[in-house]
Order: structure tokens, then sequence, then C-alpha cells
């Protein structure tokens, strides 16, 4: 049997992506899939497309249950999260673009392990993604290069970010995080369970 691959659609804000992504990191590994980490433009490319909405666009009584949701899962996965952090919303856009940098140059696990800080440093420690200060001094603590910083803002990491967010759209994905596996997406991460049981069935 082939190595299994997964294509990881995500927001780099996202609650939703925070909460599963070092349990959907976990199952990946303990599977040996393989990780396509595809940051993509949530709001501007896949959304426009699919229907979905911004959250303050939302009904009253579905950003109040997205809090209460956010809050059993916390607690459930024992994921610490602040529910309302200083800087959220935010845009995603600067973020999402280094991560795929980091991915370029130096793999796809480097690149996990800096969407982890970038999650974190959301729903955790209230830290302004949106900053390229604050984005530097996430590179500093990853022991990163700082150089990662201009490859952020190259031609070839913008042709990516476009084209990532262009095959989300193609593969159907409408919400973060998605996994697409053989074409079949499991989105959110309540959704894990079914993504380790389809790997388990490709050994």
């Amino acid at each position: 049997m082939s190595q299994p691959t997964i294509d990881y659609y995500f927001a780099p804000q996202s609650p939703w992506t925070y909460l599963g992504h070092l349990r959907f990191w976990d199952i990946a590994r303990k599977a040996g899939a393989k990780i396509n980490v595809r940051p993509v433009d949530l709001g501007g490319k896949v959304f426009p497309v699919s229907g979905g909405l911004p959250l303050a666009k939302r009904a009253p009584q579905r950003q109040a249950y997205r809090l209460l949701e956010l809050q059993r899962f916390a607690e459930w996965l024992h994921v610490p999260i602040n529910l309302q952090p200083k800087f959220f919303p935010v845009a995603g856009d600067d973020a999402a673009k280094l991560i795929i940098a980091v991915d370029l140059r130096l793999g796809s696990d480097a690149a996990m392990a800096f969407t982890d800080t970038v999650l974190r440093g959301v729903w955790q420690q209230e830290r302004n993604i949106a900053d390229e200060a604050v984005l530097a001094q996430m590179l500093a603590e990853r022991e990163l290069p700082a150089a990662l910083l201009e490859d952020a803002h190259s031609q070839a990491v913008h042709e990516r970010y476009e084209l990532d967010s262009q095959q989300a759209v193609d593969a159907g994905v409408f919400g973060a995080p998605s996994y697409v596996l053989d074409g079949e997406i499991f989105w959110g991460q309540d959704r894990l369970d079914f993504l380790e049981r389809a790997l388990a069935a490709r050994r």
C-alpha cells in the first residue's frame, strides 16, 4: 500500500484548527501519512464560493453557540483556550504565507511545528499574528531563520497561497480545518475520529 497523503486545509487564525492541530499531526504520524500543509484564504477565496460568512456577519445565535461549542471541546480535549482573545478576528494572510515559506524551505514537519506556534499565539497567548514583529519573534522562538520573513513576501509564496486556496475550492472545501484523503473531505477537528478510521482501513 502506498503512503497515504492528506491535504491539510486550514486558516492560521481558526480556533477549530487550533483545537485539532496537534491531534491531527499525531494521527497522521502514527499512520505514516504525508501531510501537505495548505493554509488558505478562507474569507477571501473559499467563503465567497462556498457560502460561508465571516464571524461578525453570522446570526447572534450562531455566534453564541460557537462560543459554547469551543468551550465544550476545549474542556473535552484538555486544550487551554482564550475564547475571546484580544487579537481576534485577525487577518491570517501574513501568517499563512510565512507557514508556506517554512514549508517550502524546511518541509512539512517544520511547517506543522510553526503552525502550532501561530495557533497558540492567537488562542493561548493573545498575540497579534498580523504584526510582522510578532511573527519574527515566533520564528526566533522556534529557532528558524529570520530570512523566512523575506521569503514570505516572495512571488513564489504568493502564488502557492493562491494555488492552495484555489485547490481548496476545487476539492470542495468550505471550512477550516479540512483534511482531504483520497478525495474525501473530513471537515472539522470533530471529524478526526473518522479520518483516523479511514487511515486505518488503508493498512
